[in-house]
Formats: C-alpha cells, sequence, structure tokens
C-alpha cells in the first residue's frame, strides 16, 4: 500500500492518513487508473504499428512495436548505408514476416531479407541497440 500513497495527493492523501478509505475504494481507484494506462498503451501501440504488416501477440508486443517505430524514425532520418534518404522518405518503410520493405508491401524494394519474424524483430532490436535508439 506505501506505493499507493505515494500517488493520493490533497484531500484523498489526507484521508488514507486518517483511514477513511476503505479496501473497496482503493481497489476501484486501481482499477480506474489501470484501464486509463491501458487504453493510453493500446493507441500508442495503434499508432505504432501503423506499418508493420504482420500479427504481433503476447506480452511483448508493445515492446515491439516499439522497437519498429524506433527504427522507423531513425531510418527515415539517417537513411540506410545503400539506400538514399530521399527515397525512403518518399516511400516509407513497412514490415513484413519476412522482409523490411521501402515502400507499403512485401513487393517494394528490400531493405533487408530475413528467414523468419523473430529474425527481422532481432534484427530491429540489435540495430536500435548499436545506434543507442
Amino acid at each position: 500500500m506505501s506505493n499507493y500513497t505515494v500517488q493520493l495527493q490533497g484531500k484523498e492523501l489526507e484521508a488514507w492518513e486518517k483511514g477513511r478509505f476503505s479496501n473497496n475504494q482503493v481497489i476501484k481507484d486501481l482499477e480506474t487508473r489501470t484501464n486509463k494506462y491501458q487504453k493510453e498503451n493500446d493507441i500508442k501501440f495503434k499508432k505504432n504499428k501503423e506499418n508493420i504488416n504482420f500479427r504481433l501477440q503476447g506480452d511483448n508486443k508493445y515492446y515491439y512495436a516499439n522497437q519498429c517505430a524506433k527504427f522507423t524514425n531513425y531510418i527515415l532520418k539517417n537513411g540506410y548505408p545503400y539506400i538514399d534518404k530521399k527515397e525512403i522518405k518518399e516511400n516509407g518503410i513497412c514490415f513484413n514476416t519476412y522482409s523490411i520493405n521501402v515502400g507499403y508491401n512485401q513487393y517494394c524494394r528490400n531493405l533487408k531479407r530475413f528467414d523468419s519474424k523473430a529474425e527481422l524483430l532481432g534484427f530491429v532490436i540489435g540495430y536500435n541497440e548499436a545506434n543507442n535508439i
């Protein structure tokens, strides 16, 4: 409960210290905050997943979508070794199951090809780490 008291302010904090909050009030407040944070995370996830053309699932889907968004922003700003950043800005980047492409689908120019989705995500994370993104 000590972590919870740090988030309370003003009259709520005074009521908590005097023992006027019931467990039901605390639970209801925590559920409300959790729902709010979950909605914010889902909105950010949908924004980050806009150029990903395969399914992300599980607990790490938010992390992977965020890593792909960071990779996209970095490549748009700095380019890629053999592709001009002007071309990348014009056409955009998309992530497919076996490739990262300059364009909107898997049939556009390849930025890089992979044997699996896991390999692609590993490359993106490694690239981000190597470039301190």
